[in-house]
């Protein structure tokens, strides 16, 4: 086991603490992929609500079978494409939180063991920082409370 000084230990507890309070300038999704999944999947959404649309504003009175068939078929399709997106997009969120926690994880096991603790939390924050914006993203992303 690799032993840290306890000044280290203290001040990456006091960082992931402060972490919180991360700067504006890691605010944006942290990853373009989960942005380009997240702007898919409002798209298909839209699709989807729109083909809805189309099959709920048939007029029964003059419908044909056929017309009924392929506005249902629309809305299969376009949920399948729903479930599609929604499963890259949480994939996407998923990654930039992993990869996030994994560039932290390697910053610190880069550390060597007479990092003072200025020094560990210095070369830590910007990785915090990535984790906290990453984390955020896929909690609003979720709509989790709090």
């Amino acid at each position: 086991m690799r032993h840290i000084p306890s000044t280290a230990l203290s001040a990456a507890a006091a960082l992931a603490l402060s972490v919180g309070g991360a700067s504006p300038a890691f605010a944006a999704d942290p990853s373009p992929n989960s942005s380009a999944a997240a702007a898919q999947l409002c798209t298909d959404l839209n699709k989807l609500r729109s083909d809805a649309t189309a099959l709920f504003g048939l007029n029964p009175a003059s419908a044909t079978k056929d017309q009924v068939k392929s506005a249902y078929d629309d809305v299969r399709d376009g949920w399948d494409a729903v479930a599609k997106s929604t499963a890259e997009w949480n994939a996407a969120q998923r990654e930039a939180v992993k990869s996030a926690a994994d560039g932290l994880k390697k910053t610190w096991d880069g550390l060597p063991d007479d990092t003072a603790g200025a020094e560990a939390a210095t070369k830590l924050k910007p990785q915090a920082q990535m984790l906290d914006s990453a984390v955020k993203s896929a909690r609003t992303g979720l709509k989790c409370p709090g």
